[in-house]
């Protein structure tokens, strides 16, 4: 009797996994920035699209470093406390070090890196759950922003249409999305027909970390007993 292909055994000794190597690495390369850059800054992030941070990563290859991944893994090569950082009062960065964050080392200026963090922005369609910035409604009567032959997909997207004389047409007026509620599927799908780009990449510095007697936080969060 064949055996059933159910009980058939898989191997999976090919699986590459992250393990304790792989952030060992990472703790030495964080531990290597901290001797060549002179300055450490923690950001936060909204809507990461890593297209756009790759961009702006390479704009400052060359007198930076940037660190994204595991925060317990880069608060473990900084240093947690006083009494296991690498260099003095890196245990208040170490501290600031939550939710979506990453690290930069560099060697630019106080003022550039301000200036690059405060001007930088991208913009890209916004995805499922993402909360509307905006309220959009269609009103009834032609729709010619759309061919003809999209209008069996914008019904699926629950969209009151119909072909009149091969132009696609909006029997009633219909809401895409309100602002400050999360997006449908259907309603991410129709925004990006539309071209609408909602949502907003940013980057937002957290702390500056320049030595030990130059320690600045740059938002409104923790005070200065939290980050001891």
């Amino acid at each position: 009797m064949p055996k059933s292909k159910r009980n058939k055994q898989v191997t999976l000794s090919k699986t590459t996994k992250k393990g304790r190597g792989h952030k060992e690495l990472i703790i030495n390369g964080i531990r290597d920035a901290a001797e060549k850059y002179s300055s450490i800054y923690v950001f936060n992030f909204q809507n990461m699209r890593n297209s756009k941070l790759k961009e702006f990563r390479e704009q400052l290859q060359s007198s930076s470093k940037f660190f994204l991944g595991s925060n317990k893994v880069m608060q473990v090569a900084i240093g947690r406390s006083s009494s296991d950082e690498i260099k003095p009062n890196l245990h208040k960065v170490s501290k600031l070090l939550r939710g979506d964050a990453g690290m930069i080392f560099t060697n630019l200026s106080k003022e550039e890196v301000e200036r690059l963090f405060n001007e930088f922005e991208g913009y890209d369609f916004a995805r499922t759950g993402s909360i509307a910035t905006e309220k959009v409604e269609l009103k009834e009567g032609p729709l010619e922003q759309f061919t003809h032959d999209m209008e069996p997909f914008l019904r699926k997207q629950g969209m009151p249409v119909r072909l009149n004389k091969g132009v696609v047409e909006l029997v009633s007026d219909f809401v895409v999305c309100e602002e400050g509620k999360p997006l449908s599927p259907e309603a991410s799908r129709i925004l990006r027909l539309m071209g609408n780009m909602m949502a907003t990449f940013r980057l937002n510095l957290v702390c500056r970390w320049g030595s030990e007697d130059d320690f600045e936080l740059y938002i409104d969060g923790p005070g200065d007993s939290d980050v001891e």
